[in-house]
């Protein structure tokens, strides 16, 4: 049998032209598909976007008041008491009893904790008893100097009558003096007797931590069983501290100022401190000392400010903003008066720039409206509108890019 016959005749292989013609159309109609579904997509996230309302923050403008100063500088920094103390024990020893608890109000001298006086109540026990050995061998020799005077003067009148030597005068006379020396030396150990008791005492008196001023204790750091030391023993098992009582009314503001505008700050100045707790809150302030130093690694001066009225609201290590006021002027601002006054403040984080002019977005219902301001100086985070603005009315806080006049916009909660 021939190659020919026996094997597959490969040029019968071949593709019907109907077959073809519908795989081109198949592919033709799959592109033409994946097309029209990208444009329903590009088209389903336009329509989307088209729909999509901004989330915008809005704050009320509030009514300027009457001679405010404008603001040479702002500043951020901590509030913090001038007088805060971690009040530990003078001695190494173990806790017995914790009186102080955080928010507690102290008075001067209150009692904060116990330590274990056992030591000490021993020792002072010991002073005691020996003063008291030390007074009952005074009366002793007392009572022996009494017999040795009497014998030294019956051995005076002996001897005068030439009855008796004088050397038995003077052994009479030396005994008595013998027992005057005894007498001030018991009389010293006595006096050493009652040292050793105030020494014995102030240990006991040391084992009472009581507080060095009146406060807030704001940390307990001790607990019963604890041992305390005035210095680190290390390892961690040794607390240095009991308790931390701050004067409240001591607190203050610290802020850093940059050297390069500390000529600005002047002692006395006013300032309007702002808490981050409290942002709506504007408290009156004013310069109580540049602490004469700068820091060479940040370039600032150190400045502390204090509250004009101190407020149980204002705690220690607070976040606080501070701007310094200028009174030597009145306000720059940008209107056609010299001596117009501003009608409102709003934040200057709702002001942007269009076309080199300051505008703002009012929002009115769901809608916002863009609006032209005329603006002033700045207050500390805010800055004065002359016009454009009143009071009452809600502006957008930190515009989206891209918002128009008109939108509908939601509001962030």
């Amino acid at each position: 049998m021939s190659s020919s016959s026996s094997g597959h005749d490969l040029s019968s292989l071949k593709i019907d032209d109907h077959a073809r013609h519908r795989g081109g159309l198949g592919k033709i109609l799959a592109y033409i598909s994946a097309g029209g579904g990208f444009v329903l997509i590009v088209a389903g996230l336009v329509f989307a976007l088209r729909t999509h309302k901004p989330v915008v923050e809005v704050m009320a403008a509030r009514k300027a008041e009457a001679g405010e100063a404008a603001t040479l500088l702002n500043a951020s920094g901590y509030v913090t008491p001038r007088r805060r103390a971690t009040i530990a024990a003078k001695i190494t020893a173990r806790v017995t009893a914790v009186y102080a608890e955080e928010g507690r109000h102290v008075h001067e001298g209150d009692i904060l904790a116990r330590l274990d006086d056992s030591d000490a109540q021993v020792r002072l026990a010991s002073a005691r008893a020996n003063r008291e050995a030390a007074q009952a061998a005074i009366q002793d020799l007392q009572v022996q100097l009494t017999l040795a005077e009497r014998e030294l003067h019956r051995a005076e009148t002996l001897q005068k009558e030439g009855i008796d030597s004088v050397e038995a005068l003077d052994t009479s006379r030396a005994a008595a003096d013998s027992l005057r020396a005894k007498i001030a030396l018991a009389k010293e150990q006595v006096n050493a007797s009652q040292s050793m008791i105030a020494v014995a005492q102030q240990d006991v008196d040391n084992c009472t931590v009581r507080a060095p001023f009146t406060g807030e204790v704001v940390s307990k750091d001790a607990q019963v069983g604890e041992m305390v030391s005035p210095i680190s023993a290390g390892g961690g098992f040794t607390r240095t501290g009991i308790a931390t009582v701050v004067d409240m009314n001591s607190n203050e503001i610290e802020v850093d100022v940059n050297e390069s505008f500390i000529a600005r700050v002047k002692d006395g100045q006013p300032v309007v401190a702002t808490l981050d707790a409290y942002p709506d809150w504007k408290i009156p302030a004013k310069v109580r000392t540049v602490i004469p130093t700068a820091d060479r690694q940040k370039a600032t001066v150190k400045v502390r400010i204090s509250f004009d009225h101190l407020d149980p609201r204002i705690l220690p290590d607070m976040g606080v903003k501070v701007a310094f006021l200028d009174t030597s002027q009145q306000p720059s601002g940008k209107s056609k008066s010299a001596n117009a006054t501003p009608q409102t403040l709003i934040p200057q984080d709702a002001v942007v720039q269009d076309g080199g002019k300051p505008v703002v977005f009012v929002l009115h219902d769901t809608k916002v409206e863009r609006r032209a301001v005329n603006l002033g100086g700045n207050h500390g985070s805010d800055i004065e509108v002359f016009a454009g603005i009143t009071s009452g009315e809600s502006v957008v806080v930190k515009p989206p890019p891209g918002l128009r006049d008109g939108e509908e916009v939601e509001i962030k909660r």
